[in-house]
């Protein structure tokens, strides 16, 4: 699970069923996962087979979703499909209300992500996205503050593309 705003330089909370000293509902909260989980960067993680999204709404024609637009979600599946630990295989899924669907195409840029699956109260969608997830950290799309709060962010361009820093 991610840290609040990626804000340290282990973005993830290991949430291990069988270490945890507190009900997984419990831990699977922001403030449980703080006090109950360690952190841990992506080079100590295993490959993710499923990741649950928040999103305030999807568009049901190809399963676009939109967050609350500060952009870590993208980040966080950015942080880790440049480490390998997600692929096409992953499969992507947000809960919404049955109100957050919406049928018009919503938009969307070649960093954002598009879900797989779509889970309200009432039914599961099922969408193949019409655009390749992004292949990891698009440098080109990153603010300058966000090099200056996401330390894991700014390690990874650090050492993977170091002569891309301020681009």
């Amino acid at each position: 699970m991610a840290v609040p705003k990626l804000a340290t330089t282990k973005p993830f909370y290991l949430l291990d069923p069988a270490a945890l000293t507190v009900p997984f509902e419990i831990a699977a909260t922001s403030t449980g996962a703080a006090d109950v989980a360690p952190l841990v960067g992506p080079q100590e993680m295993c490959p993710v087979d499923l990741v649950v999204c928040g999103s305030v709404a999807i568009g049901r024609p190809d399963g676009v979703r939109v967050g609350k637009g500060a952009g870590y979600s993208d980040l966080e599946l950015a942080l880790l499909t440049d480490a390998g630990l997600i692929t096409e295989n992953t499969t992507i899924a947000t809960t919404v209300h049955e109100l957050q669907v919406i049928d018009d195409v919503l938009p969307h840029d070649k960093h954002d992500f598009s879900i797989d699956l779509g889970i309200t109260p009432t039914r599961i969608l099922s969408f193949t996205p019409d655009q390749p997830r992004p292949a990891g950290i698009m440098v080109s799309k990153l603010r300058p503050e966000q090099l200056e709060t996401i330390p894991a962010l700014a390690e990874v361009i650090r050492h993977q593309y170091p002569d891309r820093r301020s681009s």
